[in-house]
């Protein structure tokens, strides 16, 4: 049995104990002991089987992943309780909890109807064994109604040159912010530059050249902004879905703002405070750009909006253009498909579903550099440039599990000299 595997049997062992522990704390310190042990062993031998039975670039068994879930929401149902709080109200904040964590809309709204149910069924028992019933009802009746995965397992332990649609590129430090290419120059070498002058965020749209994209048939504007993209400056409408916004405010104050990545407006006021945008490149030996860095900040505060590294790569004979957002040992990665837009427009899709095109997480394996990568197929973007009465535009269209949820206007001007 290797480490890896050792380890996370030893994990769930952990899990199980504390679940075990808060399940039966109710009954005294004896019988929590005993439940500590019981559910130690119980989650250890799931996870086992289920380890034994996974396939490479599989997910372990959905039925092991809800044994954990459940496990999980054990002690935190225990400590409300002791707080005070209901079996009913944990049922529905546990059961709201996990279809938040669900992301689909659906799941969203059927967390704390199902949370609710178990909470009013379980109303005499201990919290935490309301706590763990709401989730692993939850997850089990979602499993039963929505079918296709939120994600699934691509690749473990893959070489950057196996995932070419992948920017194997981490942050070093659990907070990105707009200094993390002259980071990333500190570590692979190169000459940084920061705002470089008269850069695009790809080097030439014939890169992107393919049987569905004539780079001959853009607009010179199209074109000029996309290879020599610091020559504008951009003002930024955010249009977010009413039904969006209440998760989009937990997850920007408690994951965004932190990770100094992915912060988007939260509404046109805050948008029109300013923005300020640059790119930051890496040099090599031979004088090529090796890395482009499209970093863009609030003007009044500095605090990043998102840092994305923009490449170009070719599979076949098609052209694509990935962006890869650095987290902590990870990346989030967005490849996109390009296609001709009438009147001489761009656009960028993700859905091609073309084997490329997509979105993928990846854990990136600090020592050998391998990647260990999900791909997130209910997550879909598309990217318009055009030009519109003269005034170069983009909309920037994403979607979750075919529900759009936010839109991203840009008014693109030349800056003045």
């Amino acid at each position: 049995m290797d480490a890896k595997r050792v380890q996370g049997i030893g994990f769930a062992a952990l899990m199980g104990a504390a679940a075990g522990a808060a399940l039966t704390a109710h009954r005294g310190p004896r019988a929590a002991l005993a439940g500590a042990a019981a559910g130690g062993a119980v989650l250890a031998a799931v996870d086992g089987a289920a380890r034994a039975l996974q396939r490479p670039n599989e997910v372990p068994a959905v039925w092991s992943r809800i044994a954990a879930s459940g496990a999980l929401a054990a002690p935190a149902g225990w400590v409300a309780g002791k707080a005070g709080a209901s079996p009913l109200a944990v049922g529905v904040a546990a059961g709201a909890v996990a279809g938040a964590m669900g992301v689909r809309p659906h799941k969203v709204a059927l967390g704390p109807v199902v949370g609710l149910a178990v909470g009013a069924a379980m109303r005499q028992r201990p919290p935490a064994q309301v706590a763990a019933a709401s989730v692993v009802a939850f997850r089990t009746v979602s499993q039963l109604l929505f079918r296709e995965p939120q994600v699934r397992l691509l690749a473990e332990s893959a070489t950057a040159e196996q995932l070419p649609f992948v920017v194997p590129l981490e942050a070093r430090t659990r907070y990105v912010g707009t200094g993390y290419v002259r980071d990333l120059a500190a570590v692979t070498g190169g000459t940084y530059q920061e705002a470089a002058a008269d850069v695009g965020i790809v080097a030439s749209l014939d890169a992107l050249r393919g049987p569905d994209f004539d780079p001959a048939g853009v607009e010179p504007l199209v074109r000029e902004f996309y290879e020599h993209t610091t020559r504008f400056t951009l003002d930024i409408v955010p249009r977010w879905r009413p039904w969006v916004r209440p998760g989009y405010l937990l997850y920007r104050t408690l994951v965004a703002r932190p990770l100094g990545q992915a912060n988007v407006p939260m509404n046109q006021r805050e948008a029109q405070r300013g923005m300020h945008s640059r790119i930051d490149t890496i040099t090599g030996t031979d004088g090529t750009i090796s890395a482009r860095g499209w970093i863009r900040s609030f003007a009044h505060s500095g605090e990043p909006i998102y840092v994305g590294i923009y490449t170009t790569y070719r599979h076949g004979d098609r052209g694509y253009v990935s962006v890869g957002f650095p987290l902590p040992q990870a990346n989030f990665t967005a490849t996109l498909a390009p296609r001709e837009r009438p009147g001489g427009g761009l656009r960028l899709t993700s859905k091609a579903h073309d084997g490329q095109t997509g979105h993928y997480l990846s854990y990136v394996d600090a020592d050998s550099r391998d990647l260990t990568t999900l791909s997130v197929p209910g997550f879909a973007e598309e990217l318009d440039v055009y030009v519109e009465d003269g005034q170069l535009r983009a909309d920037h269209a994403f979607s979750v599990f075919g529900l759009p949820f936010l839109t991203l206007e840009y008014h693109i001007s030349r800056k003045r000299p």
